[in-house]
């Protein structure tokens, strides 16, 4: 009985990481202009403009928006975005809950960081202001 135990926890532990290997696989082969518009609509139905959303995404990952539009026209993954990134030095500072994860928590990097720009977008449509949003 002992060894069909451990064989259960076994297949769940294996199941876990799969559906985890996977989703942070989704995450990293999605591209960014596919949900950028997303973010466009979400912040400019709130009333805010896709300029601070364009502030929230340079101050994020160090892009130009000329960087960001070359990405967006190059229909690059996650991966490739975040990739080429210079991360904000702040970045770790950004904590809380998006999409049912806790960010300080994700351990796989990229993921971490899609969730990080998930996260800061989610703020500036629910209003909070700039100086919050950016850590400053």
């Amino acid at each position: 009985m002992a060894d069909n135990a451990s064989l259960a926890d076994h297949h769940l532990l294996w199941e876990t990481m799969n559906n985890k290997l996977s989703h942070d696989e989704r995450i990293a082969s999605m591209t960014f202009a596919s949900v950028y518009p997303h973010y466009v609509n979400k912040v400019e139905k709130k009333g805010r403009s896709v300029e601070e959303l364009h502030q929230v995404i340079c101050w994020l990952t160090g892009y130009s928006l000329a960087k960001i539009q070359k990405h967006i026209d190059k229909n690059s993954t996650f991966e490739e975005f975040f990739g080429g990134a210079t991360l904000n030095e702040n970045a770790s500072l950004i904590t809380g809950t998006i999409c049912g994860y806790r960010v300080e928590e994700i351990e796989n990097p990229l993921t971490q960081k899609v969730r990080y720009l998930d996260k800061l977008v989610d703020e500036l449509a629910k209003g909070r202001q700039m100086e919050k949003i950016l850590r400053s």
